[in-house]
């Protein structure tokens, strides 16, 4: 059935946790119930440049994404349903690669998303697993990023444009920090192939990530 015949507006109940464990591990955790059936894809949007100098792109950073295929999108950066392999093509980091090798590559994907804003498809193991891997070949900083989820969307800072200010007051420009979005497919109700994103009430949605440092 039509999936927006019976999903209307609800009491949402969001519950999101971060700790800090002895491994030098962020932790963060949503929890979410709802009392109506309800579309639910909570994720966390830190931006992240391991370099610690916050006006240095992140173009340089070593990337592995544990994904072989990625959601094409159309013009407005909506998923258009396929899941396309990552093979013999620029989204293709199953290897640790540098973000900025193959950015400006004529290749659709990139065009239309000014670089790299896409989710990538992780494997369908069961519980939290390696999704991401980021490394900063000049301060040896490495970040991984474990998830539950069956998705993560690595954008490259496309569109920040300066406007916007980090610590001590510097300028957030072009490319200057990445993120990595565990998380549900975008836009999965209108996709059936895709994981279902329609919470029900009796149901608790849950969704953990954990931020994994190493030097």
């Amino acid at each position: 059935s039509d999936w927006s015949s019976d999903v209307c507006s609800s009491d949402l109940q969001v519950k999101v946790t971060y700790w800090l464990t002895d491994a030098n591990e962020l932790t963060w955790e949503a929890d979410a119930t709802t009392d109506k059936p309800t579309i639910v894809n909570l994720v966390q949007h830190t931006y992240w440049n391991l370099s610690g100098d916050q006006s240095r792109p992140v173009t340089d950073h070593r990337l592995m994404l544990a994904a072989d295929a990625y959601l094409p999108t159309d013009y407005g950066l909506i998923p258009t349903g396929q899941l396309a392999p990552v093979a013999s093509t620029p989204m293709d980091f199953r290897t640790p690669t540098a973000i900025g090798t193959r950015i400006n590559t004529h290749f659709d994907a990139l065009k239309l998303g000014g670089g790299y804003d896409h989710c990538w498809v992780l494997d369908g193991s069961p519980g939290i697993r390696l999704a991401a891997r980021v490394t900063d070949p000049a301060s040896g900083r490495i970040m991984e990023i474990l998830t539950d989820q069956p998705g993560v969307q690595f954008y490259c800072g496309n569109f920040l444009d300066g406007t916007a200010s980090g610590k001590k007051g510097v300028k957030i420009g072009f490319r200057t920090g990445l993120c990595l979005e565990t998380e549900g497919f975008p836009d999965a109700p209108n996709h059936p192939d895709f994981p279902n994103a329609v919470l029900r009430p009796g149901q608790t949605y849950r969704h953990t990530m954990v931020v994994r440092f190493k030097n």
